[in-house]
């Protein structure tokens, strides 16, 4: 199996070439380390004649797919691919290599956490590479970490979590806990990586037969900034616009509509999907989060598909706004949505602050957004995803303040009257860029030319 393989076996199959890192210089200890632990210059000695290396991890750069980055491998036949001082020497190095020659990093990820030979010196290497990290992530390089059999302890709380983008081969065991420290009653099925996908703190499984692909087109899609903003998507489903409010809502509530997908597929090729929130949750069904080429260039995307989005949903948007911040990557969103889920798990899942924290991403980003609203338009759960002075609306389509029937209900006026509440909210696409809240294009709205939305978004 692929995450039984030797650092250099894994190294071999990833990347079209690799070369080592010269290591830095070696600092002088005891034969016994730091501590003096007895029998710990011998279990090295073993470690090295069994597989060939120094040190827990191999550090050099490569090809994956024809893009150059710096690959740090861990070696887990070295004392379970632990973390001592030269392991910390070892990655500071790398990573200081990667910032200057401006290369992405790979943490190719197969530890049991900090050596215990070396005590708290050994735990310490989790700061250092957590700045090395920071420091990286400050220089606008992308990190993807690949996670192999086992990633557990610091070594996944630090180079696997701590990366922007987490890929993980079947099966691996991956988990702050490692096997033998976990209660006894724990379910082992917690602490795999299908299980960390599944809660968000890691981004796809990938099978080996594939990772060498996959990892390529992440490589080559978050390696290649641009400068201005991504073009406005052709509208897919009507191209004339409704006559009333009404007509408008029910547009937009069409089961045959576009919904995000089509539009994605249409608009970008080569897509890889972002997933997580970092904080335990996912809302696959609600929001679509990734990177894509369009017309040769990447491109981020966000995508509501319809449906209430979640909070994970907010927070997995936010998480793609920052990234694509940092890589200075153009962001498409599309929204769609009837608005926010207002269930009471919604609400413990922290649905307030998740939309909040998409509204200051959102405010705060200097890469370009482009908005297109390809559905409904619901509230501030469909706001909280549209650029200030970048939205566009396609004819099928809807924003409003608030759905009519709500509307209408808090205004304690009858189903009857659900209709004409939709025309006085004023929410057709013709509305909106009269009012000042979407801009008008051409391909939008034949003969409109191209219009600037006011100060009102």
């Amino acid at each position: 199996m692929a995450d039984r393989l030797s650092a250099r076996a894994f190294l071999a199959l990833l990347t079209d070439d690799f070369s080592e890192l010269p290591h830095p210089p070696g600092r002088p200890e005891p034969p016994d380390g730091p501590l003096g632990w007895d029998g710990y210059g011998a279990s090295r000695a073993r470690a090295a004649e069994r597989t060939g290396e120094a040190e827990s991890v191999v550090c050099g750069t490569g090809r994956v797919e024809g893009t150059r980055a710096v690959l740090l491998a861990f070696e887990f036949g070295f004392l379970g691919g632990s973390l001592g001082r030269h392991t910390g020497d070892r990655l500071e190095a790398a990573y200081a290599y990667a910032r200057e020659h401006r290369l992405p990093v790979v943490p190719l990820v197969a530890t049991g956490g900090s050596r215990m030979q070396e005590g708290m010196l050994a735990l310490t290497q989790l700061q250092r590479v957590a700045r090395q990290s920071a420091l990286t992530r400050e220089a606008g390089l992308p990190q993807i970490a690949v996670l192999r059999d086992p990633a557990t302890g610091g070594g996944w709380a630090t180079l696997g979590a701590g990366a922007d983008v987490v890929l993980a081969l079947p099966g691996a065991q991956v988990g702050f806990a490692g096997s033998r420290v976990r209660p006894p009653d724990a379910d082992p099925a917690a602490y795999t990586a299908e299980a960390q996908v599944a809660a968000g703190s890691a981004d796809a499984v990938v099978p080996a037969g594939e990772l060498r692909a996959t990892l390529g087109r992440w490589l080559r899609l978050l390696t290649a900034p641009s400068d201005g903003p991504a073009p406005v998507p052709e509208p897919l489903g009507a191209r004339d616009l409704p006559v009333s409010g009404w007509d408008a809502v029910r547009r937009a509530r069409a089961p045959e509509r576009p919904r995000a997908g089509v539009y994605l597929d249409a608009y970008l090729t080569h897509r890889v999907a972002l997933s997580g929130d970092r904080c335990g949750g996912t809302d696959p069904d609600g929001m679509l989060c990734g990177f894509g080429e369009h017309a040769g260039r990447t491109v981020a995307y966000a995508a509501q598909t319809g449906k209430a989005t979640r909070p994970a949903g907010y927070r997995t948007a936010a998480r793609l706004l920052r990234l694509a911040d940092r890589l200075g990557i153009p962001v498409l969103t599309l929204v769609d949505t009837p608005g926010a889920a207002g269930d009471a798990e919604a609400e413990r899942r922290g649905a307030g602050p998740a939309i909040a924290d998409l509204f200051v991403a959102m405010a705060s980003v200097r890469t370009p957004v482009t908005t297109l609203v390809i559905g409904e338009g619901g509230s501030g759960g469909a706001l909280a995803l549209a650029a200030p002075g970048r939205t566009w609306a396609t004819p099928d389509s809807y924003f409003s303040v608030i759905a009519p029937e709500l509307a209408a209900a808090i205004l304690k006026r009858g189903p009857q009257e659900v209709e004409s509440t939709a025309e006085q909210l004023r929410l057709r696409p013709a509305d909106l860029a009269e009012l000042g809240v979407i801009r008008t294009s051409e391909q939008l709205f034949p003969g409109t030319g191209d219009r600037r939305t006011g100060e009102r978004m």
